[in-house]
């Protein structure tokens, strides 16, 4: 769940879900980010590191500049998540405090 709680506390910041729009379309280096959202190098950097310790982006040096791309994988993992956590279960944690209802 620790994993889980990181992606979610990297996607709580506007500029880190602007980016990551902008890379759904396709791989783009850090200039691009940079002009695209009107941000410092140092702020794109910041806000890249966190979504790459989060597993949500991927990256690769092209002489001066980095390549950003989506791990696609990653996302379709946390939907998986969200699909699980806001789903029925029969060992859910509710069932140490709700008392189950008459005729259960």
């Amino acid at each position: 769940m620790k994993e889980k709680i990181e992606i979610f506390k990297a996607l709580a910041d506007k500029n880190r879900l602007l980016i990551i729009d902008m890379l759904s379309c396709r791989e783009l280096c850090a200039c691009d980010i940079m002009e695209g959202l009107d941000l410092t190098q140092p702020t794109i950097s910041h806000h890249m590191k966190i979504l790459q310790h989060a597993g949500l982006v991927n990256s690769r040096k092209n002489g001066k500049w980095m390549i950003y791309s989506l791990n696609k994988a990653a996302f379709n993992d946390l939907c998986a998540y969200i699909n699980y956590l806001s789903s029925y279960k029969e060992n859910c944690i509710c069932k140490k405090v709700l008392k189950p209802k008459e005729g259960d």
